[in-house]
């Protein structure tokens, strides 16, 4: 981990670049720069092993960790279905780790005890392991240096996520469910779901796309692009993060699709 920096520019236009707005008080906080590999891990747990699936939900990012090169760590819950909704899912839930190698990402999608315990009891479960192109924002301080050059014509991968203000939570979850819908059926969209580190306030989505073209097609038009501007003009977010991502490596299936 990097010495922490100040983040103090102002996103030009009266909205920032992919529309993620950063409010005055984590633009001046100090942020701590990780360089590293990133594993998203999506599950679909079967039933008889909800229970744990919810305690690694409320527990998993708080206990202590002891694996070899990992960084930081989030346990995700996830909308009914995956999705975006507000009714949480009892089956579905999602972890993000940041890992000081690929290597050590690896290493760890292939050899730890809490991996096998995903492969054991989920339905579908699907791991990526990323590298960050381009990184606007922060999550609970940390932000990921670019280290990976996206192609035009390649798969990309985002990660979006943002603290909301409990006085602007009504007025943003007016604007998502039109933005999600689009998500869910824009062309080149491959997979798509939503992510939760808390009911309401602390919410997150990732997406697959064929290319950037696809992607900035989506996020630059229709509902998101009127969420996007809604949440920079009325300050939505105490802290957001915005990742494109090249994918070094997809494994598993999701949604009866299988990859690798």
């Amino acid at each position: 981990m990097t010495a922490g920096r100040a983040i103090s520019k102002t996103p030009a236009e009266g909205m920032p670049p992919d529309g993620l707005a950063q409010s005055e008080q984590t633009r001046s906080r100090v942020i701590h720069t990780v360089d590293g590999t990133v594993v998203l891990l999506l599950s679909r747990l079967r039933p008889m092993h909800w229970p744990w699936g919810w305690h690694r939900t409320a527990l998993g990012s708080w206990l202590p960790q002891r694996t070899p090169g990992l960084k930081f760590i989030k346990s995700l819950g996830s909308g009914i279905g995956g999705g975006f909704g507000l009714t949480p899912s009892p089956s579905h839930q999602a972890m993000f780790c940041v890992f000081d190698s690929e290597y050590s990402a690896s290493d760890f999608i292939a050899h730890s005890a809490l991996i096998d315990r995903y492969r054991q009891r989920s339905e579908e479960l699907f791991i990526a392991t990323l590298r960050a192109a381009s990184v606007r924002g922060s999550w609970d301080g940390i932000a990921l240096a670019p280290t990976a050059t996206l192609p035009a014509d390649a798969p990309v991968a985002t990660l979006t996520r943002a603290s909301i203000r409990a006085s602007a939570a009504a007025a943003f979850w007016r604007h998502a469910p039109a933005a999600q819908r689009d998500l869910s059926s824009a062309e080149g969209c491959e997979l798509a779901t939503g992510m939760g580190e808390a009911p309401l306030l602390r919410q997150a989505t990732f997406s697959l796309w064929q290319n950037t073209a696809a992607m900035d097609a989506y996020a630059r038009t229709g509902a998101h692009l009127d969420a996007i501007r809604a949440a920079w003009k009325h300050q939505f977010f105490s802290e957001s993060m915005f990742v494109r991502f090249v994918p070094l490596r997809l494994q598993g299936q999701w949604k009866g699709r299988v990859y690798d």
